[in-house]
């Protein structure tokens, strides 16, 4: 099994990056793999795969004294593994201050991924990595935005 990191410095306290990240109604602001969601149980949403319209399960378990979030993710409610993990560390603890903290995203590959299917996983998250960053520092939300 493998893994791969993807990260970014946000300007944001770490609380707050932290909270952002637990909330599993917030997942179809950034997850490209969990789109049109629809909470199910408070931090189990279902939704869509966008590469592919398939069903994609998350259940969003935080840990608050650690910083870190364990997702769990299946086709199926049975399938469900715990491969993609977050921890929020505050600025504090890298001289940056506690208005800045650095979020780790952590993808596991498992032994079911092709290379093809791996390298998409790895790129998506860096582009999410970013793309929280920017959700975050701006409070942009585009669920709000009318569909013209």
């Amino acid at each position: 099994m493998t893994s791969d990191i993807a990260s970014a410095v946000i300007n944001c306290a770490a609380d707050d990056v932290f909270d952002f990240m637990a909330d599993a109604s917030k997942l179809d602001l950034w997850s490209f793999g969990t789109w049109r969601i629809e909470l199910i149980d408070p931090g189990l949403v279902q939704g869509k795969a966008m590469h592919d319209g398939s069903a994609i399960y998350v259940r969003v378990l935080p840990h608050h004294e650690q910083r870190l979030i364990d997702y769990q993710v299946g086709h199926n409610l049975q399938s469900m593994t715990s491969r993609i993990f977050a921890r929020v560390i505050s600025g504090v603890e890298f001289g940056a201050g506690d208005q800045s903290s650095m979020l780790l995203m952590v993808a596991l590959r498992g032994t079911d991924m092709d290379d093809a299917r791996w390298c998409g996983l790895t790129e998506t998250h860096a582009v999410e990595v970013r793309l929280i960053k920017s959700l975050i520092e701006t409070g942009y939300d585009h669920r709000r935005e009318p569909y013209d």
